[in-house]
């Protein structure tokens, strides 16, 4: 921080911090600033601290549950208190501002789907020259696996890295050490499995 003070820091899932981080922050959140382990001063007025947490997760789910009784912001935030106040010191959280996310919709979900599975196509046709496409089947499929294991967005990145990507590249190799060459990669579903086409 003395070397950046512009700086945005992340406290990702801050609720499994130490209570001794919390009483860290809460001194910076209500000073502006903290002495380091050498006496020095440290300066946070021009620093953003953002800070994730699941705590109240499941609170959120129920309370979103019907699409058309959604709830204010407001009203999430105040019924999030209780559950953060069980985590948090309440003088830590008056030096807060809560942000309430709502849960991932199918729509949202499926976008973010096409993104990831957009970057793998523009990966493959950066690295190697060959065009990347896939049924919309794919995209139902993963949004299926998402939503068996409500873990929402999470969930897409680890199903690509752990069973799209590893099969392509598999094929891949096979392929190019067998010297066939390679014009086309179509990923489609078989069933609930995905299965992968090269031309």
């Amino acid at each position: 921080m003395r070397r950046r003070p512009y700086s945005v820091i992340l406290l990702d899932e801050v609720e499994k911090a130490h209570p001794d981080v919390h009483e860290i922050f809460f001194q910076v959140f209500d000073k502006g600033w903290m002495e380091d382990a050498e006496g020095r001063f440290i300066d946070f007025k021009n620093t953003i601290i953002l800070l994730t947490s699941n705590a109240g997760t499941d609170l959120i789910m129920n309370l979103c549950k019907d699409p058309d009784l959604m709830p204010e912001p407001e009203g999430i935030t105040k019924a999030l208190r209780e559950p953060l106040l069980k985590i948090f010191p309440a003088a830590l959280l008056g030096r807060l501002v809560t942000i309430p996310y709502y849960p991932l919709n199918d729509d949202m979900l499926k976008a973010i789907i096409t993104l990831q599975l957009g970057r793998i196509g523009k990966r493959v046709l950066q690295n190697h020259s060959i065009p990347f496409s896939y049924d919309a089947a794919v995209v139902d499929v993963i949004l299926n696996r998402c939503s068996e294991l409500e873990s929402g967005a999470r969930v897409v990145d680890a199903i690509l890295t752990n069973t799209v990507l590893p099969a392509i590249s598999a094929e891949f190799l096979h392929k190019m050490l067998s010297g066939e060459a390679i014009t086309a990669i179509k990923v489609g579903v078989d069933g609930s499995e995905f299965n992968y086409q090269f031309a």
